[in-house]
């Protein structure tokens, strides 16, 4: 379909079963997700004695771990000609990860945690994607994972509702996070996360084969010219996002208390929740780059205001803005793998453009953990560095892609 057809424009009502059922399941593990992770590195930090450089190797090896699953189980889903059961087994595991957080007494064992709960996360992911756009009509593919984030990003703003009554009741407002809190917390996630699995598993079904299809081969070639010098304007800009673990640690720095903190990351995930959707749609009508850049040039003016913030309430003001690039650019730049693309490798397509992201993730939290508080004798640059590396990065990446022509008959 080129960029000049209109096509008829969706709503969600006209999504089918497995976009809905995909997206019950992200809300319930968000759920579980972000009552834990977001104060994982407070728990690192303040419980554990953690510093900032081990936080960004232990966040930066989670991402990294899932990259080479996310590869193979995207690729497999492709020669299977299936994914439903590829992405119940990854949800299966991150749900049974959760349990070892509680028992974390050392820095290792919230590693190993971590480092589980992500392998989990890099089996189900690709397939899962896949599945998505494989339910839907091209014209729809913004929608689809537009409302997907937007579910997913509603489950967040509800698992860090949940942290911060759970925080308000066991602790005061002034004090570092306590131990048994962030226990309980781990506890009560247990609960969404076993309704996540059971919603995919019950929900979801395989999209059958209607013509026949070559089985891919290992093979980035495969995949065309265009989505691989996507994937590199994605690394760019992916090599200065570093983990939000870092806006965390920037919060708290800044005077926000665990309140405040959790207070500001239910401000972001509403923000996302309610621009997702509508992004998603007008992508389908618009084209996704330009969503893309704009979200991209969003990103670059929000992390050079947070290296320079001064002040908590700036912070939360700032990160409050960073979901309108969530919203506009990140589901906007996973449809655009679908568009770029033949059917038959859609699976490796994805499991490729995850895995970049997710071994672009330890390098790029390492040097945000280096920038900040240095290696060895030498004590890096200071919290605001890692903040002015990632809006730079993000600048460059937007003028690559609004230069770039993928000289294919997509909706750009």
């Amino acid at each position: 379909m080129t960029e000049k057809t209109q096509p008829k424009r969706s709503t969600v009502r006209d999504l089918p079963r497995n976009v809905w059922a995909v997206s019950l399941t992200s809300f319930f593990m968000d759920i579980s997700s972000e009552m834990v992770i977001n104060l994982l590195p407070l728990f690192l930090s303040s419980v554990l004695g953690v510093k900032t450089n081990i936080i960004g190797i232990i966040e930066g090896v989670a991402e990294a771990t899932a990259s080479i699953l996310k590869l193979f189980s995207g690729w497999l889903s492709d020669r299977l000609r299936a994914r439903k059961w590829l992405a119940v087994t990854g949800y299966g595991l991150s749900a049974l990860a959760k349990p070892f957080f509680y028992v974390a007494h050392s820095w290792g064992t919230v590693a190993g945690a971590r480092w589980g709960d992500r392998v989990g996360k890099g089996i189900r992911t690709s397939p899962r994607d896949a599945l998505v756009a494989d339910s839907v009509k091209p014209e729809q593919r913004g929608l689809a994972f537009g409302f997907h984030r937007a579910a997913d990003t509603a489950g967040a703003m509800l698992g860090l509702v949940i942290a911060l009554l759970v925080v308000w009741l066991m602790q005061s407002a002034g004090s570092d996070l306590q131990e048994n809190t962030f226990r309980t917390l781990v506890l009560v996630s247990l609960i969404p996360a076993a309704l996540a699995v059971l919603s995919l598993a019950l929900g979801a079904q395989e999209v059958a084969v209607t013509k026949q299809r070559a089985a891919p081969e290992f093979a980035f070639k495969s995949l065309g010219k265009p989505f691989m010098i996507f994937v590199v304007i994605v690394g760019v800009f992916t090599l200065g996002n570093s983990a939000d673990a870092f806006l965390v640690l920037r919060a708290k720095e800044r005077g926000l208390s665990i309140l405040g903190v959790l207070g500001m990351l239910i401000t972001f995930n509403l923000v996302y929740t309610l621009i997702a959707t509508p992004a998603g749609s007008l992508s389908d009508r618009i084209g996704r780059r330009k969503l893309i850049i704009g979200g991209w040039l969003a990103y670059a003016v929000i992390y050079l205001g947070f290296g320079l913030a001064q002040t908590g309430w700036q912070i939360w003001a700032l990160y409050a803005l960073y979901g309108v690039y969530y919203g506009m650019a990140y589901g906007t730049a996973t449809a655009m793998v679908a568009d770029l693309v033949p059917e038959n490798v859609r699976g490796t397509a994805y499991g490729t453009y995850n895995a970049v992201l997710g071994i672009l993730a330890f390098p790029s939290s390492v040097i945000a953990g280096v920038l900040w508080q240095g290696v060895g004798s030498w004590g890096g640059f200071g919290p605001a560095a890692p903040f002015l590396f990632g809006g730079t990065l993000a600048l460059i990446a937007a003028v690559l892609m609004a230069v770039w022509r993928p000289g294919v008959a997509i909706r750009q």
